[in-house]
């Protein structure tokens, strides 16, 4: 994906939404008041939203660049769609739950410049005024996800061996190589893009920073985590995996079992897809435990978790969101 345009600006932000009205509007907000002193220009791209997100941009910010689809394509092919229309030397990929402090993109974009060996760069991000989200992680490994659904990583998450999943024991208030950056917030040079490509399309929602982090390393790059720049993910850390849907649960073990068979091969997929059925087979026998002794609402979704997580890993899923885009592709033949 070569570009070359005349008309070119400083940054695009592109920011991907479903069903975030209210967010997506603190969060435009937040770009416009508080980036200054660079040509910027924002792309939303409306993954076929119920709420009234599209009419809310077409109302209140006629300024922004709105691609409004009209069938969910997943998060990595909608971010595509964003930076295929966007004419910026660098591109930001924006979560919609998140806001900007302080010239955050401006600040970022300085740093950047200034390290032209970087291919992404992520900045410091708060749950509250007050928490630092554990934002950034290793590569995912056969290894790192035994530790995760072995339930190390959450226990023991600022060890520096037990919690390699998360980077335990640095509090991300010093700056440094980091394996992956999260995808909430990713400024990243076009010439880069140019070099490895777009997200990879297979992947529906998670998962795809990472398998772009991992083309960046390979081909040279670095990725990097500065606190020179701070936001708000007001949707983020505890919050969004407490609030994560059974669905969304299912999915993110899809994506990451998508990512170990694409860089680990079929005998990776294999083991992978053991390490996943002892696990939720586990849980499924401590939640329903839980469900006969207490009422607590919270076991009971646990539990409808892990036995929908465990129906894939036995029988696989037709219903795969994945379907969207090739339901787009096709209407675009």
């Amino acid at each position: 994906m070569e570009s070359n345009y005349v008309d070119s600006c400083d940054v695009s932000v592109v920011i991907v939404n479903w069903n975030a009205c209210d967010l997506l509007r603190d969060c435009l907000k937040s770009i416009f008041d508080q980036t200054r002193q660079i040509d910027f220009e924002v792309i939303v791209v409306d993954n076929s939203s119920s709420d009234a997100s599209v009419a809310m941009v077409r109302d209140e910010f006629p300024q922004v660049k709105l691609i409004a689809e009209e069938v969910n394509l997943g998060f990595a092919r909608a971010n595509n769609v964003g930076i295929i229309q966007s004419r910026g030397r660098y591109v930001l990929l924006l979560n919609p739950d998140t806001v900007i402090l302080d010239d955050a993109i401006g600040r970022s974009l300085n740093w950047i410049v200034s390290h032209p060996d970087v291919a992404v760069l992520g900045c410091q991000v708060f749950e509250n005024e007050t928490t630092i989200q554990k934002t950034c992680f290793a590569h995912p490994t056969l290894f790192n996800l035994f530790l995760d659904l072995a339930g190390m990583t959450s226990r023991f998450g600022n060890s520096t061996f037990l919690g390699r999943s998360v980077l335990g024991g640095w509090d991300r208030q010093t700056e440094r190589d980091v394996p992956v950056v999260s995808g909430m917030f990713m400024l990243i040079p076009r010439k880069a893009i140019d070099e490895v490509g777009l997200m990879d399309e297979q992947f529906f929602v998670y998962s795809e920073e990472a398998d772009l982090c991992r083309r960046f390393w390979s081909a040279g790059w670095r990725c990097v985590f500065s606190p020179v720049a701070k936001i708000i993910h007001r949707d983020g850390g505890g919050k969004s995996t407490s609030q994560t849907s059974v669905k969304m649960y299912v999915q993110m073990q899809k994506s990451n079992q998508l990512y170990i068979y694409k860089h680990y091969g079929i005998a990776g997929w294999l083991i992978g897809k053991v390490i996943y059925i002892i696990a939720m087979g586990f849980r499924v026998m401590v939640h329903a435990s839980r469900c006969c002794f207490t009422k607590s609402v919270g076991a009971r979704h646990q539990l409808r978790q892990s036995l929908e997580a465990l129906k894939f890993h036995f029988l696989g899923d037709n219903s795969n969101g994945n379907q969207n885009v090739k339901a787009h592709r096709l209407e675009k033949k």
